[in-house]
């Protein structure tokens, strides 16, 4: 078994649950790659750390059996910039907070490795979204996709932009707003759902609309089909707004043409039979936790 390790940060107190991880491999004589700038923040606290290790540019290959993100889910939000379009299977253990993507507990890291090799577990394919702009140069290269969203959104004002779109080259609205949130059902429980957006099954074929603080009082989130060529022209007071792919910020000059469409490959997630995404709702959004229900 071949296994990659992922991380953004580390506290000194998650390095017992590190080391449960790595023990647990290790009993299965997995081979085990650490991702550098991870390896070199687990060196002063872990001890018998593998020294192999990759990077975003190299080291990682369709050969690998899991890739594991340590974090929250701003951390699986990068991870996928690692993955890409390799189909590496990923599952991510929760250092965070709310954690939507991060399903695992840390408490838990143990089941990741011994859930897997008894097979107790599915792969679960999650759409991405990309970005393409009416110029030759892009300014996300070859990573201009987003497994949670693609956001348009004002810069350098406090003024709301004006964000025109079509659908299918059919002129929808224009959004008076904040910016425009383009989700995916992934990240249907991200930044769309704190806008107001609805939580949509991670499985569903499906993309949706949240405007971000709208001025037009009767806009509302719209879900539409994943096969649906969204196309943004943004115009405002400044010359400039952002755009963002999950975590990835660019400035882009107001009047650009924005394309925005479904990803040609997927994320393979692993999700356990010891956990699932409705699961994941009644303990991250405290569904049913109600003393009116038995």
């Amino acid at each position: 078994m071949k296994v990659a390790i992922y991380g953004q940060s580390f506290h000194k107190e998650d390095g017992i649950y590190v080391t449960q991880l790595l023990e647990e491999l290790h009993k299965i004589q997995a081979t085990i790659y650490i991702e550098e700038d991870f390896h070199e923040l687990l060196a002063t606290t872990v001890t018998n750390l593998p020294s192999v290790t990759f990077s975003q540019s190299s080291g990682l290959d369709g050969s690998f059996d899991l890739f594991v993100s340590f974090g929250g889910d701003g951390t699986m939000l990068r991870a996928v910039t690692y993955i890409q379009d390799m189909g590496i299977p990923i599952v991510g253990v929760n250092t965070g907070r709310l954690g939507f993507l991060s399903t695992f507990k840390k408490e838990d890291v143990k089941k990741v490795v011994t859930e897997f090799t008894a097979g107790n577990f599915r792969i679960e394919e999650r759409s991405l979204v990309e970005i393409s702009l009416d110029t030759d140069t892009s300014e996300f290269g070859t990573m201009n996709f987003a497994l949670n969203e693609i956001t348009v959104s004002r810069k350098d004002t406090t003024s709301m932009i004006t964000v025109e779109t079509y659908l299918d080259d059919e002129y929808l609205t224009s959004y008076w707003a904040d910016g425009l949130i383009v989700s995916t059902p992934t990240g249907s429980t991200g930044y769309s759902l704190s806008c107001g957006g609805p939580v949509i099954a991670p499985t569903a074929q499906s993309l949706v609309l949240t405007p971000i603080a709208p001025h037009n009082l009767n806009a509302r989130p719209l879900v539409i089909a994943d096969t649906t060529e969204i196309r943004l022209k943004v115009s405002g007071r400044e010359e400039h707004h952002l755009v963002s792919l999950d975590s990835r910020i660019a400035t882009i000059p107001n009047g650009k043409e924005i394309l925005i469409k479904k990803s040609k490959f997927t994320i393979q997630m692993v999700e356990y039979t010891s956990e699932s995404f409705l699961k994941t709702l009644r303990n991250k959004l405290l569904w049913g936790q109600d003393q009116r229900n038995p």
